[in-house]
């Protein structure tokens, strides 16, 4: 049976909770207090100029979003983790230059981050609960619950906000998934060491296939390609499909750019390791799956939680953004009469793709054919 640590002894126990953290697979554990006034002002700007799209859960919740201890009465402080998701040999860029082939976001390739980050923080919880009192009030989130986890992470030291809006840390760059334990410890915050060092580098923002950045460190959610292919419900503007390419779900692209990540190192977590070579395939080829084999594959995957409607209208604008081909064109064909006016309609913009390049092609030869030919 554990000793119960000495009520007052929280340096000891903050210590040791970060050594729990590290055994548990986290690549750093920090800890910060509650107060999160500025990040409150700062929300509240943003939600006023509608940047949230339909993401009405982002105002949902009041001020809950940053106080915490009214998320969870008797929190005082906050316990927070990142663990990496990068996997090795992942081939971001040349898949992305490969127009045939679906890009989907690093993070989503292996097993949903929300179960794996969540039974470890679980694991820690307890562990914490053993040696603290009885009556510890404490609970963990991993993107779950009105929770400011990226102002959390970066107050309490695992990174600064960079101007693409996710947390940079020195050491491990910003492929990595956050979460956190609210918790009525008392226990002493961490002193951050982590200062802003983007300097004058825009590379994220000059990136962006969307302009979705209409300045630095702010977000415009609904010019983003995670948002539209993830979050966004409904038709998918004309104005953002072509911009789109292959990304067919999430972007990774003001990631991929950014210095802090040349050494980012890739995760050694197994369950994020690219599953039925997701990270590999071609856009006709998935397609053409059926609902139940898309149940199939991305059972335990963040992928799911679109559907197969969503599914379909992604890889359709995909398709349109592909190479013309006699396989392109009758994967598409495959889809025009799908029972949904959603996925209807982003078959025939994509066949309209195809039909006008044809188009544009048979001009020019002629142009060509009918030019005088010099001596």
């Amino acid at each position: 049976m554990q000793l119960k640590i000495p009520q007052l002894d929280y340096i000891h126990l903050a210590r040791q909770i970060k050594l729990w953290g590290e055994e548990l697979g986290f690549q750093q554990v920090a800890i910060t207090d509650i107060d999160l006034k500025k990040t409150g002002e700062k929300l509240n700007k943003w939600l006023e100029s509608g940047y949230q799209g339909n993401m009405d859960w982002m105002a949902a919740h009041g001020e809950k979003r940053y106080h915490p201890e009214q998320l969870l009465p008797g929190t005082c402080s906050v316990i927070t983790v990142r663990m990496n998701y990068l996997p090795a040999d992942s081939n971001m860029i040349a898949i992305l230059k490969d127009a045939d082939k679906a890009y989907i976001s690093r993070y989503a390739l292996g097993r949903d981050y929300h179960k794996v980050v969540r039974q470890r923080l679980k694991m820690l919880s307890k562990k914490i609960q053993e040696v603290a009192p009885e009556s510890i009030i404490q609970r963990p989130y991993v993107d779950s619950a009105p929770v400011m986890e990226k102002p959390l992470a970066e107050k309490a030291g695992l990174g600064w906000m960079g101007k693409n809006t996710l947390i940079i840390n020195s050491e491990g760059g910003s492929w990595f998934f956050l979460g956190e334990i609210y918790t009525s410890l008392p226990l002493p915050s961490d002193q951050s060491t982590e200062v802003d060092q983007c300097g004058e580098c825009k590379a994220c923002i000059k990136v962006c296939p969307t302009d979705a950045f209409p300045e630095p460190y702010v977000l415009n959610a609904k010019r983003c390609i995670s948002y539209l292919t993830i979050e966004h419900k409904g038709s998918i503007p004309e104005e953002f499909r072509q911009p789109m390419g292959n990304r067919v779900f999430g972007c990774d692209d003001c990631q991929a750019v950014c210095p802090w990540n040349k050494e980012a190192k890739p995760t050694n977590e197994r369950d994020f390791s690219p599953r039925h070579n997701l990270d590999n395939r071609e856009l006709a080829e998935l397609f053409l799956w059926t609902e139940k084999e898309f149940l199939q594959y991305t059972e335990g995957s963040p992928i799911r939680r679109i559907g197969y409607e969503r599914w379909l209208r992604n890889l359709a604008i995909g398709l349109g953004n592909a190479p013309t081909s006699e396989k392109t064109i009758n994967s598409l064909e495959a889809r025009q009469d799908f029972p949904s006016s959603l996925v209807q309609e982003h078959v025939l913009w994509a066949l309209d793709q195809h039909k006008e390049r044809g188009g544009k092609r048979k001009r020019r030869q002629r142009k060509i054919s009918s030019s005088p030919i010099k001596p």
